[in-house]
């Protein structure tokens, strides 16, 4: 039997920039969350580099006590944060660094290493990661410089697939991101309404990357935060049935998660959190990342008023929560 008020904690992933479990994050576990990110602050994310003070001070043991928190209380959870092949790397050298060159780093060394850094980040009790970035890049993109594989698909298929083997491999799930490909886009959709540029073909040679995770069984896949008109000129990605079905057409049977609900190029001006929330859970996103500055207990408000008032069926609601659950009970040990 499933219970709304639960499942509507359950699809919430928020983010924090801190190790710092607050009063309401720790009820939002209790009541029923699964999922918790523990993010970076803008200033890193935007340096592509965790700051000097966070590198001399932070270990792995505060890692851990937290993350202790976390599964003390929710039990088996998706406990993710940024560890990206070429880009952002939240566990910065608590755990190995693949090579700067990954060009001419073959397949297996990327495996190997990928598996090394995914078995530390396990024993901090890290369960998932938002990597790889797939977005094959040929164009202007603000947003993504400093953390792409480069503008060969085939190559940036190459690396992907092989930092995911290793990583699920090593009991880590990988959530490869950003479905469908910003090749050229117009601003930073994290801080500026910006849309890709082209038309339906434009994304073809970005899909080659996207195919390669499928193949790689990556378990989790991030649409993006901004409006891709070749795949919906109506709804940024994370907010568009016709861009999760596509990517459900493609063979992927594992978790959607939609990219920053907070990010400017997904609220466009028209909406607010809890209302993308609700609209990303109708077009098909399973875990909603978010801002845990927002008031999650409102947005679980809406979501259940979108329920009781049709907006959102009930069962979508159900699946979304059960799909969450289901992996993050997969990575119990």
């Amino acid at each position: 039997m499933t219970n709304p008020k639960s499942d509507a904690y359950a699809v919430l992933l928020p983010a924090i920039d801190d190790l710092v479990l607050t009063d309401p994050l720790a009820g939002f576990l209790d009541e029923g969350g699964r999922a918790f990110l523990i993010g970076e602050t803008r200033d890193e994310y935007v340096g592509r580099a965790m700051s000097k003070a966070r590198r001399a001070t932070e270990t792995a043991d505060d890692i851990r006590n937290l993350t202790q928190q976390i599964h003390g209380r929710a039990g088996p959870a998706l406990v993710a944060l940024d560890q990206e092949p070429a880009g952002i790397c939240r566990l910065h050298g608590l755990v190995a660094a693949l090579p700067d060159d990954l060009s001419a780093a073959s397949s297996g060394e990327i495996e190997r290493i990928s598996f090394d850094i995914a078995t530390a980040a396990r024993g901090m009790g890290v369960t998932m990661f938002l990597s790889p970035v797939l977005d094959v890049v040929t164009g202007r993109n603000p947003w993504l410089s400093g953390r792409t594989l480069g503008t060969d698909p085939d190559e940036v298929a190459r690396v992907a697939a092989a930092f995911i083997r290793g990583v699920e491999s090593a009991g880590i799930i990988s959530c490869a991101k950003h479905f469908p490909g910003h090749h050229d886009i117009d601003g930073d959709p994290a801080i500026e309404v910006a849309t890709v540029s082209g038309g339906a073909g434009d994304l073809v040679p970005g899909m080659i990357p996207m195919r390669a995770a499928i193949n790689a069984e990556a378990r989790a896949i991030m649409t993006g935060p901004a409006l891709v008109p070749g795949m919906d000129p109506v709804m940024p990605s994370s907010l568009s049935a016709p861009t999760i079905g596509r990517l459900r057409e493609m063979g992927f049977t594992g978790l959607v998660v939609s990219d920053d609900l907070d990010a400017i190029g997904t609220l466009r001006g028209e909406r607010n959190v809890a209302g993308a929330a609700i609209a990303a859970l109708a077009a098909g996103s399973d875990l909603l990342l978010l801002s845990a500055a927002n008031d999650l207990e409102e947005i679980r408000t809406r979501i259940l008023a979108a329920v009781s008032d049709g907006t959102l069926p009930e069962a979508r609601l159900a699946d979304a929560a059960a799909r969450v659950r289901a992996l993050a009970d997969s990575t119990e040990v």
